[in-house]
């Protein structure tokens, strides 16, 4: 029986020892002939929902172990004929080394178990039948290679390699010397992530979109479990020549992150090419910023700018292949800026309680191939374009013609740097509680 398989998952380029390398949420797509599927399944079947497990190799300085990836794809409707794309997604587990060197990824034999879609998920029914595949001659599993430095020298380099697994599975290496076990839970639900779940529509219009050819197949995931992360930034008002600070990493508010909400995937074979796409729903409620600048080259002012965001659709994927594939992340938001406790040099100036934004305006943030996935981050940027404002002023005083030519205007740009989501959920619990976010342009304490 022959299938196409099509993996998609980001390892992080670089690591430390001691400290966790979690590959990002996984994506794996089985095309099986409609055929072939007959052949396994019940007659008359319409839907099936199936399971993959993954045998997920790492190797280090000679030495190496296995973990194992448990994907889930939901209910998939059974055409009469043609192929049929079984998608499963979810995340995995992450991976300490206890020593320096090169990390090799790579992914051997895979089973997949078919099984009724009338039937609960977590359902201990067995199977109506069970795939296994193995790559053709000459095939590589190669996923990624991650290079782990030691950035503490000093410190005993442990065993050579200790996986982690999700609670109740073990893993065992090649060598019998290298052994996994199961995490211990030492807190059943601690409370990393103290914000409310994110609410709102995803729109994923400024991710580049599919290109014609085959529809795509969307899935929806909506038991996509919450998670958090810090983020810092910085915004540019070109028209002052100044910057102010978003998210000061001294005193952050959390983003609120639901991650792989949604997934788009057309397989490579099919007429348009390869396209994939996760979209992630986020709530950004940032703090109040400080904003010091000279007003026309000369006059201090200083204000406080809040931030008003819309839901967050954070999009990840890939479009193409070959010389034509595009790595592409971007996130989308609509945001109204409110000036208050206005000061000109040192004197207050009283704004009124609505001096905001005409209009709210977009905010679109790219990160190429820079920014992973959501549970890694990375760096964001983008430019705004700040409309006019209103409602500046009290007493009959319009103050609006003063911000508006002061702040209003194209070229604004944005850098915002995101850390690595906690996912209180997951049994790993890695990256929890949320580490703090890098402000752009500077460097990590060390």
């Amino acid at each position: 029986m022959a299938a196409t398989v099509a993996l998609s998952v980001d390892v992080p380029e670089t690591g430390e020892v001691h400290r966790p390398v979690q590959p990002g949420p996984v994506s794996f797509a089985l095309t099986l002939s409609r055929a072939d599927l007959a052949a396994l399944l019940p007659e008359g079947a319409e839907a099936v929902v199936s399971r993959a497990a993954l045998r997920v190799k790492v190797a280090q300085n000679g030495e190496s172990a296995e973990v194992p990836w448990q994907l889930n794809a939901p209910s998939t409707p059974l055409p009469v004929d043609g192929d049929v794309a079984l998608v499963h997604t979810g995340e995995v587990p992450y991976v300490t080394f206890g020593s320096a060197g090169d990390v090799d990824f790579s992914v051997g034999e895979f089973t997949v178990e078919l099984r009724s879609a009338t039937a609960a998920p977590e359902a201990s029914a067995p199977a109506l039948a069970t795939v296994t595949c193995r790559f053709e001659e000459g095939e590589s599993g190669h996923l990624a290679t991650t290079h782990v430095t030691d950035v503490n020298e000093d410190e005993p380099s442990g065993s050579p390699v200790t996986p982690a697994t999700p609670a109740g599975g073990t893993a065992r290496a090649e060598d019998e010397d290298i052994t996994v076990e199961p995490l211990a839970a030492e807190d059943e639900d601690p409370d990393y992530c103290p914000v409310d779940p994110p609410v709102g529509e995803m729109d994923a219009s400024e991710a580049p979109q599919l290109p014609p050819g085959d529809p795509a197949r969307v899935l929806e995931n909506p038991k996509a479990p919450p998670s958090c992360a810090n983020a810092a930034g910085l915004a540019n008002v070109w028209k002052l020549n100044g910057a102010m600070i978003i998210n000061d990493p001294a005193d952050p508010a959390l983003i609120s992150v639901i991650t792989a909400k949604r997934t788009v995937i057309r397989p490579t074979q099919a007429p348009g090419g390869y396209y994939f796409r996760i979209d992630s729903l986020a709530n950004l409620k940032l703090p109040d910023a400080d904003s010091t600048f000279l007003t026309f080259g000369f006059q201090p002012v200083t204000a406080k700018v809040s931030f008003e965001n819309g839901p967050m659709t954070i999009s990840t994927g890939t479009s193409g292949s070959g010389p034509d594939k595009i790595v592409f992340s971007t996130a989308y938001f609509q945001q109204s800026l409110r000036l208050h406790d206005v000061k000109v040099n040192g004197t207050p100036l009283d704004v009124g309680g609505n001096c905001r934004t005409a209009k709210p305006f977009k905010v679109v943030l790219n990160g190429g191939d820079a920014y992973k996935n959501v549970g890694v981050g990375g760096l964001l940027e983008g430019e705004v374009d700040i409309p006019p404002f209103t409602g500046c002023g009290t007493g009959g005083e319009d103050l609006n013609p003063l911000f508006t030519a002061s702040l209003s205007g194209p070229g604004n740009r944005i850098f915002m740097n995101q850390a690595s989501t906690c996912v209180p959920s997951n049994p790993t619990r890695s990256y929890c509680p949320p580490p703090p976010a890098v402000l752009p342009g500077t460097k990590p304490a060390t």
